[in-house]
Parts: structure tokens; C-alpha cells; sequence
């Protein structure tokens, strides 16, 4: 067994929930805090925290540049709108995570009145990236149901 010194301060970190960082992008109607990233865990390849949606709010429409992003729902329901006008509609509630692809234009809405909408969220980079849009969004997106496509009926 290799006795690196190092390990100790360079190994495994736990990062306590309560000192979490707000002090990353933000976008309007959301509160993101970053628990992993370069700066606090030295992160080269993710980006990992917690994003909060207030009951009966929604996101300004944003990408994450070439970054790839993964939403863990952990309490809520949520409400995810993409596309160049915002265009498709899918929801999911705990336990379900959602994908979203480099540059993909998107909106997060909580879809509780009452309930405030709790996820972790990993990135693709160790850096956080939010780049927000002025979209028109239309009136009433096509809903989207997501089938496997490795498993289809």
C-alpha cells in the first residue's frame, strides 16, 4: 500500500452542507451554491451543489455553455422548459434526474405553490458556467415524454 503523505489533505473531502458557496453564477429565480468545484474541493472535471427554487417560481431561460448538467430532484416538483423558444415541457418529481445538454436553452420552474423545489446539481466542469437568455418563450410548450431509447416498447 503506496503511504503517500499526501493523501491526508489531498484524498477524499467531505464537504459539510452547511458551508456550501452562493457566491457562484446565479440566475433569476433560483439560489445555486456550489459544494464541489476547482476552487473549494480542486474539481477538474465537475462541478457539484445545490439549487433551490422558491414555491411557484421560475428560472430566467439560460445555458451552461459546452458544459453537460445532471439535476438530482430530491424534493419537489419540477417543471423543465427548453428549446429556442422555449418551446417543450417535461416534469419530474423525487427521485428523478434530468439531463441537460451543452447549450440547450432551458428554464427550471418549480411546480409546487406551496413547496419549495430542492436538487443537486453536477456539472461537467470544475467551473460554473451560467449564460442568461432573453427568450420570448411561446404560450404553450408540446409536453415531452422521455422514452429509453435502448429500451423501447
Amino acid at each position: 500500500m503506496n503511504d503517500n503523505p499526501k493523501w491526508k489533505t489531498d484524498g477524499v473531502q467531505v464537504i459539510p452542507g452547511g458551508s456550501l458557496d452562493a457566491n457562484t453564477p446565479q440566475t433569476p429565480g433560483m439560489n445555486r451554491a456550489a459544494a464541489i468545484d476547482f476552487a473549494r474541493a480542486g474539481a477538474q472535471k465537475l462541478w457539484a451543489g445545490t439549487v433551490h427554487i422558491h414555491a411557484g417560481a421560475k428560472t430566467g431561460a439560460h445555458h451552461h455553455g459546452h458544459l453537460e448538467s445532471v439535476i438530482y430532484i430530491v424534493k419537489g416538483r419540477a417543471r423543465m422548459r427548453w428549446g429556442e423558444k422555449l418551446e417543450f415541457v417535461a416534469e419530474g418529481g423525487p427521485g428523478d434526474f434530468i439531463f441537460v445538454p451543452p447549450y440547450v436553452p432551458h428554464q427550471e420552474i418549480n411546480a409546487s405553490d406551496d413547496e419549495t423545489l430542492e436538487c443537486v446539481l453536477v456539472r461537467s466542469d470544475g467551473q460554473a458556467i451560467a449564460v442568461n437568455l432573453d427568450i420570448e418563450p411561446v404560450e404553450k410548450p408540446q409536453e415531452v415524454k422521455w422514452i429509453d431509447p435502448v429500451h423501447r416498447s
